[in-house]
């Protein structure tokens, strides 16, 4: 058996636990479909074990896999949800956080400007 990569193995709590749970809304939907894992298995191209692994929320299973289900059971479409760059919440903090930088140094480079004009006027320059 192949060594496990070290993504799997440092995998945060919060992301296995997706996975669990994705797993376990996929087996779910197979047993609502009256599906049994070695039909559900040829459809999606694996083997029983894989399936298994899948419903387990195992992370070495391939994203293809995990698509496949998604799309047998019509949900195939919610995938580019997931990484949204509207829902980034770390991307779209980080934008604010530069806006009010390039807006403090604006601010500053304006109000220097200002008080350039006027200390040039107080010395007789227009």
């Amino acid at each position: 058996m192949p060594k496990a990569p070290d993504a799997l193995s440092s995998l945060p709590p919060a992301a296995s636990q997706a996975l669990k749970k994705l797993g376990e809304n996929l087996a779910i939907a197979r047993v609502r479909r009256r599906e049994p894992q070695r039909i559900w298995a040829k459809r999606l191209g694996v083997s029983v074990p894989t399936l298994i692994r899948m419903e387990k929320g195992d992370p070495g299973v391939g994203l293809g896999i995990l698509a496949t289900a998604l799309w047998m059971i019509g949900r195939a479409q919610a995938l580019p949800d997931l990484a949204a760059p509207e829902s980034d919440r770390g991307a779209l903090e980080l934008d604010v956080r530069e806006a009010l930088e390039r807006r403090a140094v604006r601010s500053a480079a304006a109000t220097e400007a200002r008080l350039g004009r006027k200390s040039a006027r107080k010395r007789g320059a227009p």
